[in-house]
């Protein structure tokens, strides 16, 4: 194994950040293309770290789990805010099941935790890990949509739970929003130090002088509206439609993949994913790869989607691609779907 190709330990982060450069290397996640290394810097990560723990209302000596990968900004954030708060740091190997006995055979509860949906859904799957899940006093979920059927589990859970939004040139997330409890919303609410707006198109524009340098034009497709007030201001709260990379464009008709894979969520069991591909006749057309049945995929889809938005192929694979951080690997989907 390469240098390159090596998995980063807490060591190795705490070298990097005790060094000279003002500066952390971050890997991007990848989920729409390749994956490239970016520079941040460290007064930034500590800055995000601090809001991030003041609104959770973290204390020196709560117990924090990192149980993601340190190669991404996620899994750096993590060591950050321990660094930040002084909480004692609970490192395990990154995997689909970070509660397991054998990770955890001394920590039956931690105080915060991140965890992408993929590690949610398998903790959620083994008794044991779906106590040890419920006892953490905050749990955030990134790197990823929660699909509804994930929502509604932890809806009843007794401590807090939020689903984060942001990315890695963010550092890590700029809003969260609620999943657990009475309060639990599918809107998101930004930071107190962070504005958003949207483009003429509908993408979330975000200005966060604190963690990120300028406007940050997204392309995610959202959705804007005005809360209760909070002090003398208004609170701007939001929500993501989906991404503007995944809008099919059909014969002229606009397909958001997100939207379609919602739709499907309650009817499809195994793994499938909603791509594309060119087509000289309509432009593009709508793909849907699949783990399963390809005649049960198409029930499903005609059966509960608008006409306009059935698939025009259904392809079988293997595996659905995902990113190292969960993600659907939407590049490689429309590499499949050739």
């Amino acid at each position: 194994m390469s240098a390159i190709e090596k998995s980063v330990t807490v060591d190795d982060f705490m070298e990097e950040w005790t060094n000279d450069s003002p500066y952390v290397h971050v890997k991007t996640s990848g989920s729409t293309g390749e994956p490239k290394a970016i520079l941040v810097e460290k007064r930034r990560m500590l800055a995000s770290a601090k809001i991030t723990c003041d609104f959770l209302g973290l204390r020196e000596g709560n117990t924090a789990l990192l149980c993601m990968p340190l190669e991404y900004i996620a899994g750096k954030m993590m060591v950050v805010r321990s660094i930040e708060r002084r909480m004692k740091l609970i490192s395990v190997v990154p995997s689909g099941h970070p509660l397991s006995s054998m990770q955890l055979p001394l920590y039956p509860s931690v105080d915060f935790a991140a965890m992408v949906p993929l590690q949610v859904y398998n903790s959620l799957q083994v008794p044991e890990e779906r106590d040890r899940l419920m006892r953490i006093r905050h749990l955030i979920i990134g790197g990823g949509a929660v699909d509804d059927a994930m929502a509604a589990e932890l809806k009843s859970f007794p401590n807090a739970v939020w689903s984060t939004y942001g990315m890695t040139e963010t550092l890590s997330h700029i809003a969260l929003r609620r999943l657990s409890g009475k309060d639990a919303s599918d809107w998101y609410s930004p930071f107190e130090s962070v504005n958003i707006s949207l483009t003429n198109d509908g993408c979330l524009v975000i200005e966060a002088p604190e963690v990120c340098e300028g406007r940050l034009v997204t392309n995610d497709i959202a959705e804007i509206r005005e809360a209760a007030l909070t002090g003398s201001s208004p609170c701007v709260n939001f929500r993501i439609l989906g991404r503007k990379d995944n809008t099919i464009c059909s014969g002229g008709i606009k397909i958001q993949a997100e939207e379609v894979e919602r739709i499907l969520k309650p009817y499809l069991d195994e793994p499938y994913l909603v791509t594309r591909r060119k087509d000289p006749k309509f432009g593009e057309i709508v793909v849907l790869l699949t783990e399963g049945s390809v005649d049960k995929a198409r029930e499903a889809c005609e059966r509960v989607l608008p006409k306009l938005h059935h698939p025009r192929d259904y392809v079988r694979v293997d595996k659905i691609p995902l990113t190292a951080t969960g993600k659907p690997a939407r590049k490689e989907a429309e590499k499949l779907a050739l």
